[in-house]
């Protein structure tokens, strides 16, 4: 016991040697634009909640019936006794919202990841992943027992190299996995050229649409609507934690893959299913995007003002194309001072560095939602002029 309790406390000094503590940010109210985070009234510019779906009143409403109607939880796991006609429902939701033959939820997207990306693939087959892929692709990867290989970011000429170098390996199947969108940068999978070449090396395409979801595409469907592509991807994996203001994932695709997932997949197996408020808020929540199309139509007239205003200021924002928007600040200092003095003036926003990120490409990532207002965002931007003059990372015109 002393020994394992040495372990921790050298890892924790390690960490804290290193910068790499999170400090503890504590919500007071509900997540909303500007919340009270640790005593102080703040604007929150990193959240995932999208469309700000977290306090709509439908949702709100939909899980306290649903706790009056199911209770609080369903006591069990659903291949048991957990599986109430509310998991049947939202099963159904999520594939006539993706346009899929049928749909499976995870209790996390983490959970969904993790559960089928192992059950897809044998000792006899191979994973092409993209390099910056999300950690639980990553973890969902290593638990799987097929080789791995990993094409550079976003790049088609590369993922096609490594395609031409495996085919004399004979392998069973090739899975090529990418993130929809990158949560770190912003930027898109090429999907179109990902399409191609899978279909040129007859391969399967798993993308991880977590932030495209309710974001990209007719009425938020995600990467493959946003290309046109609706049909082309064999596995789609989901979430309700970001656009969809609530908790849960999920695996969208054909009738005998959802099927095979629900008898295969441990984390679904093993783990207890998603409580009724859950399920009802989840629910409500495909409903309100279609009911309210102009939701989504206000995050991208916000992020579109907020990328406006930072390229006028001359800040480097990378390649982003989605409402992720990165400030690049390169050194980890500089982008840790810089969260500092923001939260100073009242906003929320996170630096991200090494080894969430390379030690040359620290950034402040900011994340714009349909219910910022534009008093919000003026406040935000002003904020980010003072601040980036103050630290020389911007100039006076």
């Amino acid at each position: 016991m002393k020994d394992f309790n040495k372990f921790i406390k050298t890892e924790l000094d390690e960490l804290k040697r290193n910068n790499r503590m999170w400090p503890r940010k504590i919500l007071e109210t509900a997540s909303v634009p500007r919340a009270v985070v640790n005593g102080k009234k703040t604007l929150i510019l990193c959240s995932n909640n999208y469309l700000g779906l977290t306090n709509h009143p439908k949702l709100k409403n939909a899980a306290i019936n649903a706790i009056k109607k199911f209770g609080v939880g369903s006591g069990s796991v659903r291949i048991i006794a957990g599986n109430m006609t509310l998991h049947e429902e939202l099963d159904r939701k999520i594939a006539e919202y993706k346009k899929t033959e049928a749909a499976i939820h995870f209790p996390t997207g983490f959970a969904a990841n993790a559960g089928t990306i192992p059950q897809l693939v044998s000792k006899e087959d191979v994973i092409i992943s993209d390099e910056l892929n999300h950690g639980s692709i990553i973890d969902g990867v290593r638990l799987s027992n097929a080789d791995k290989m990993v094409f550079k970011h976003t790049d088609i000429n590369d993922l096609a190299k490594v395609l031409e170098e495996i085919k004399s390996k004979e392998y069973k199947r090739k899975l090529i996995i990418s993130d929809g969108v990158f949560s770190m940068d912003g930027d898109i999978a090429p999907l179109p050229g990902i399409v191609k070449e899978a279909e040129k090396h007859d391969a399967t395409i798993y993308i991880d649409d977590a932030h495209g979801e309710g974001v990209l595409g007719k009425n938020g469907r995600g990467l493959a609507s946003h290309f046109n592509l609706e049909g082309k991807v064999d596995i789609e994996v989901g979430t309700f934690s970001k656009a969809f203001g609530n908790m849960g994932g999920y695996v969208s695709g054909s009738k005998d893959l959802a099927e095979y997932i629900y008898n295969k997949a441990r984390t679904f197996l093993l783990s207890a299913s998603i409580p009724p408020a859950t399920l009802a808020s989840c629910i409500a929540a495909l409903e309100v995007i279609d009911e309210e199309p102009q939701i989504i139509q206000n995050l991208w007239s916000n992020v579109k003002y907020f990328k406006n205003g930072l390229n006028e200021m001359g800040f480097d924002i990378g390649k982003s194309v989605t409402p992720i928007t990165p400030i690049m600040l390169n050194e980890s200092d500089v982008a840790q001072h810089f969260s500092e003095e923001l939260m100073r003036e009242g906003i929320l926003a996170l630096p991200i560095i090494y080894p969430l990120v390379a030690r040359d490409k620290a950034r402040i990532r900011t994340i714009i939602s349909a219910v910022h207002t534009m008093e919000d965002l003026d406040f935000a931007l002003e904020s980010f002029e003072k601040v980036g003059k103050k630290l020389g990372v911007i100039h006076n015109k």
